[in-house]
């Protein structure tokens, strides 16, 4: 994906729209949807994010890309965030904050 306006505090708003249940699709597997609109194009022109959740207190940002570069993912490549997701979900507290320590995952909502 080409470098978009995605900023920590435009994901983190989207993080919280989420929270509150405004999620586009349910891809199953703890993986979900969610449009984010970019500066002066909406949601439409916007970027479609998948995110690994427990739809409570974790949401890890693991794919994007904007509408006119694809059209959606393959049954592949979701099989393949299933499984990114139930890792990520899985690991501890402790785990987590290891990943963010060695730059594995980055923290962008505290």
């Amino acid at each position: 994906m080409r470098k978009t306006e995605l900023t920590d505090a435009v994901l983190c708003k989207a993080v919280q729209e989420m929270a509150v249940g405004l999620i586009d699709a349910d891809l199953g597997g703890s993986v979900v949807k969610k449009r984010i609109g970019l500066a002066g194009r909406g949601k439409r022109g916007g970027v479609r994010t998948l995110v690994a959740t427990n739809k409570g207190n974790r949401w890890f940002f693991v794919y994007g890309f904007e509408k006119n570069e694809r059209a959606n993912i393959s049954d592949e490549e979701l099989e393949g965030l299933q499984i990114i997701a139930a890792d990520l979900l899985a690991r501890t507290g402790p785990q987590l904050d290891e990943a963010v320590a060695d730059g594995a995952l980055q923290e962008i909502c505290q």
